[in-house]
């Protein structure tokens, strides 16, 4: 029951940008795309479930003094093979989220999951955690930069779905249209929540 738990709070109790209102920065940066908001949203997840696993395998060898520094080490580990797998096999993609991969290894949703849940918990659990932070944190990218895409472009997932007159709001398509569809869903949540 507890496995169930860890796994599912984070595809919407905790869910990270919009519950506990973490990681915004690639939410905002990289999600003028469905696909860019996926493809960031799966490396992070990558991240996070490799680095649970490690820093729950590790958590009773790793003295207090360096632990933070040792998470990162980590989770800065994985990033790399992240990007360099990324980097060789989907290099548009790679080139779409540039600066934002290396960026995984301060993203705050990775080392707070690392410090106070994974360093805590057993393996399981730790994978369970990860994987549904994780999750929730790819759908929040796909669905953002899937609003974005659609009244930006007319597209989703690079397919058009509008009618041949729609005008797209290319505004939409720039920081402050990633400000205002966070903005929105943000109060969709918080309707539905309330509801529950």
């Amino acid at each position: 029951m507890r496995l169930v738990n860890e796994l599912t709070k984070g595809l919407w109790r905790e869910i990270p940008p919009f519950r506990l209102v973490l990681g915004l920065c690639p939410v905002l940066a990289v999600t003028t795309a469905a696909e860019n908001g996926m493809g960031m949203g799966l490396a992070t997840t990558f991240v996070l479930v490799c680095s649970n696993v490690l820093v729950s395998l590790l958590r009773k060898l790793i003295p207090s003094k360096v632990r933070i520094a040792s998470y990162i080490v980590i989770i800065a580990s994985f990033v790399v093979i992240v990007e360099l797998t990324m980097q060789a096999y989907v290099y548009s993609l790679y080139e779409a989220l540039g600066i934002f991969i290396p960026l995984i290894v301060v993203n705050c949703i990775v080392l707070g999951r690392a410090e106070a849940f994974a360093s805590k918990n057993n393996v399981m659990l730790s994978v369970a955690d990860g994987l549904g932070m994780g999750l929730g944190f790819t759908a929040s990218l796909t669905v953002l930069g899937g609003l974005r895409e659609l009244l930006g472009s007319g597209s989703i997932f690079g397919v058009s779905v509008m009618w041949s007159s729609f005008e797209p709001f290319g505004f939409m398509l720039k920081a402050p249209g990633a400000f205002v569809c966070l903005g929105f869903l943000l109060g969709i949540m918080n309707i539905i929540g309330a509801k529950r």
